[in-house]
């Protein structure tokens, strides 16, 4: 009697040991980053945002720099805790061309409230709903923020990172 409960059980957890290997090499497969393809980065180029304080930025204007992108929320923790240095990151290399390009995946109000508050020197774009398709064009195929993606000055891809960015992340990018 005992063998047969013995093998049962064991059988039950290595079963659910399988059950739990599965599952987790689907979310690793479904939450990992996709290369983006050369059409989505030239829709990007012909896209405009709305700005915050009025009026419209056309992507197409930050072209030939190196281009940091940044899908934030102001009701995402990370993407306000990265903020600050992403900003003394522009304030440093932007006399050497680099540009840093938020877009805000969010209500236009809640932004320019959070703005009021948290003064930003580079450009910021109100990307709405919208930003999270745009964000998953380049690679984000689980829609998350922050999600962050480099350029280099020739409009491809450095690199992408979902998720907080790192001071060492910002240091290692070749500008």
């Amino acid at each position: 009697m005992k063998t047969q409960s013995t093998r049962r059980r064991g059988w039950m957890v290595g079963v659910g040991a399988l059950a739990g290997l599965a599952g987790l090499g689907l979310a690793w497969w479904r939450l990992r980053e996709q290369p983006a393809s050369v059409q989505a980065v030239q829709a990007f180029w012909e896209r405009s945002f709305e700005r915050p304080e009025g009026g419209t930025l056309a992507a197409v204007s930050l072209r030939g720099k190196p281009l940091l992108i940044n899908f934030w929320a102001t009701w995402c923790p990370p993407c306000v805790e990265e903020l600050p240095m992403i900003e003394a990151f522009f304030r440093q290399k932007s006399a050497r061309g680099v540009q840093v390009l938020a877009l805000a995946i969010d209500q236009p109000s809640a932004v320019r409230r959070f703005l009021a508050r948290q003064a930003l020197t580079f450009p910021i774009g109100l990307a709405g709903l919208e930003g999270t398709e745009l964000s998953r064009s380049f690679g984000n195929a689980a829609g998350g923020l922050p999600y962050s993606v480099f350029l280099n000055a020739d409009g491809s891809i450095y690199k992408q990172k979902l998720g907080q960015l790192q001071q060492s992340d910002l240091d290692a990018w070749p500008v």
